[in-house]
């Protein structure tokens, strides 16, 4: 009995859940930063429409629209999801970061956030030309999750973002998540660069190109 339970506890669910997914090494790195040491290799990604099919939500996809969420109205979703930071995300906005829910019902299952500046991650400077734009923060409820939302999102806004002249999107993908590298090959993204952030106690960081995927 004792070893039934041990099986059960939270702790243990999860930690199997991270190996079983393959988030193990993620898992570890994000451990390691919390003691101020981080260790990140990433992708720079490029996505968009070209060779991609639209997708389709399991059931209707006519009882979804997409709209451009306010702040207000993105601070009031985030109420109702246990644990949420949403400092990050209102800065984003106020910096001009564009955020684009989808609707169901009156409800907002799904939300993104677009950049269409330059911006700074991982202390690396990303520069945007005018036809391009940066896709991040993608979040599901966890109700509408398994119906393919994320992927039907993101191609909205990828239309979105034709109708603005900013058919270029690029993303980033952390290289120790699988769960993420998976949804961008379902988008039959592009992985065109992949570096390494090495940074020690929030005070000296580097960044290193380790492969260049572009012919």
């Amino acid at each position: 009995m004792k070893v039934a339970k041990s099986i059960n506890n939270r702790p243990v669910n999860r930690f199997w859940k991270i190996i079983r997914y393959g988030m193990l090494l993620y898992g570890i790195t994000n451990r390691l930063a919390r003691i101020g040491i981080e260790i990140a290799p990433y992708y720079w990604v490029k996505e968009g429409r070209n060779g991609y099919n639209p997708p389709l939500i399991k059931g209707s996809s006519a009882e979804y629209t997409t709209k451009y969420l306010d702040q207000k109205e993105l601070e009031k979703i985030c109420l109702d999801i246990p644990g949420f930071n949403t400092d990050e995300m209102i800065t984003g906005m106020k910096n001009g970061q564009l955020c684009v829910g989808l609707m169901h019902q009156g409800q907002c299952v799904a939300f993104m956030f677009i950049e269409l500046n330059d911006f700074v991650f991982r202390h690396r400077t990303f520069q945007l030309a005018n036809d391009e734009a940066y896709l991040l923060n993608m979040w599901t409820l966890h109700a509408y999750r398994g119906k393919n939302i994320a992927p039907y999102l993101r191609y909205q806004c990828y239309l979105l973002l034709a109708e603005m002249g900013r058919g270029t999107p690029y993303s980033i993908t952390a290289y120790f998540n699988k769960s993420s590298r998976r949804f961008k090959e379902k988008l039959q993204a592009k992985n065109l660069n992949l570096y390494l952030y090495i940074g020690f106690f929030k005070k000296f960081h580097w960044n290193f190109l380790l492969k260049n995927y572009v012919s």
